[in-house]
């Protein structure tokens, strides 16, 4: 009898499939999570597995438009990790998304519902479309067909969606809408940030900027220094950055914002109710009177106690964080200072609350959403506002104990906090099969 042993290779050494572009938004996430499986001590199994998607989809969106014309666009949804539970995070619509942006985003919701203890995975999706330059009816039409393409992924207790860049509260409506009528009845609890209307829930639309002001006011408490004294600078003024101006405003001094068309600064403080009836009037907050004009790369570099950068990815890098005179960068944006900003922030004693943990208001908000849809029960706007500051703060004492403990920045606190709770839960459930 002859016996026919066949070698088994060794497993090549961890790299991800596709190498990201250098400073993009998922070499910016694989670097940071690199950093926390280094501290945890993780082998490059685990390392590989919590670096790569659990699944994701590509798909085609055809759209007639008003003039009759027909157009395509790109479609994704990535869930990343689901060993907490059903995937959770926002649609985009953004003529920028591609596969790579959706796959990082979708990773930091997983380390970030996993910081503010959510019984959620991480998820993320996306239309490479400029919303701007097309009609409500056109929205709905792209909306209900991406919808239906992805329908096989998405559910009340596998995927939730919520708005994100490009998309609102009319956007998700259309979303369950689409889904509630395919499946034969209406299912609140498929998406969150709804209008109320519909099964949404009080203080959703404010929460993310609710959540920075309450996690900038304990790391400034740590600090022994009230909110009321320091001055702030918010880059964006979309959904997040005006809401977060209008709570800030209330308790500190907004001294700049900008949108992507440019900006305005008055350190005395700005009116900030008046300016948001002129953004409602003009569209932007370019010609404010009473304010002097500041483009966005010199609002970063203002000299404020608290920076806000609050639109989009990879601001803050190795040609910006340089010049930033901010005491504390608390991030309201996804991924807005790259590795590189990083480092040049630590350098300089700038204190970064990372977006993990900063703007993760929005979907502990979110989580409350769907436990009201799921119980058909409904909480009053305190019950909410009091439960998201107990949540935020929390956390934020949470990750600050780790990093004064390990003597981590709060961002690799938070990563090492966020990526141990997700493998804790993958090692405990077991390798299937």
């Amino acid at each position: 009898m002859t016996t026919t042993t066949t070698s088994v290779p060794p497993a090549p050494s961890f790299a991800p499939s596709d190498t990201p572009e250098e400073g993009s938004a998922l070499a910016t996430a694989h670097a940071q999570l690199a950093t926390a499986a280094e501290i945890l001590g993780y082998d490059e199994g685990l390392h590989r597995m919590l670096a790569t998607p659990r699944r994701e989809i590509h798909v085609a969106v055809p759209l007639r438009r008003d003039t009759g014309e027909t157009v395509l666009f790109h479609g994704f949804r990535v869930q990343h990790n689901v060993s907490l539970g059903p995937g959770k995070g926002g649609l985009r619509y953004h003529p920028s998304v591609d596969v790579d942006e959706v796959r990082a985003l979708a990773m930091w919701m997983t380390w970030k519902c996993a910081v503010v203890n959510l019984p959620y995975g991480g998820a993320k999706g996306g239309v490479a479309i400029d919303p701007r330059g097309y009609s409500q009816s056109e929205l709905e039409r792209v909306t209900r067909r991406y919808t239906s393409e992805i329908m096989p992924m998405i559910g009340p207790d596998t995927d939730i969606m919520a708005p994100d860049m490009g998309t609102d509260a009319q956007t998700m409506a259309w979303v369950m809408d689409t889904y509630s009528v395919n499946r034969g009845y209406t299912i609140p609890a498929v998406v969150t940030g709804k209008p109320l209307a519909v099964g949404g829930s009080l203080g959703r639309g404010t929460a993310t900027s609710a959540g920075i002001v309450h996690v900038t006011s304990a790391a400034l408490a740590e600090a022994g220094v009230p909110l009321a004294k320091v001055s702030v600078a918010i880059q964006g003024f979309g959904k997040v950055g005006s809401h977060a101006a209008e709570i800030f405003a209330a308790r500190a001094r907004v001294v700049a914002v900008s949108d992507q068309y440019g900006g305005i600064r008055a350190d005395d403080g700005l009116d900030v109710p008046r300016l948001m009836e002129h953004v409602q009037r003009t569209g932007s907050v370019v010609g404010f009177d009473g304010a002097d004009p500041v483009s966005n790369t010199e609002l970063l570099a203002l000299d404020v106690d608290v920076l806000v950068p609050a639109a989009i990815e990879g601001v803050l890098d190795e040609t910006t964080a340089g010049s930033v005179k901010a005491r504390w960068v608390v991030e309201g944006a996804n991924g807005p200072t790259t590795a590189a900003g990083d480092a040049l922030l630590a350098k300089n004693d700038v204190t970064v609350v990372p977006d993990v943990l900063a703007n993760a208001g929005g979907v502990v908000v979110s989580y409350f959403e769907w436990v009201q849809a799921n119980q058909t029960y409904w909480w009053t706007e305190q019950e909410i506002a009091d439960k998201l500051e107990h949540r935020m703060t929390t956390a934020y004492a949470e990750v600050s104990a780790l990093a004064k403990r390990e003597g981590l920045s709060l961002r690799d606190a938070a990563l090492v906090i966020g990526v141990k709770r997700v493998a804790e839960a993958h090692q405990i459930r077991g390798l299937y099969p």
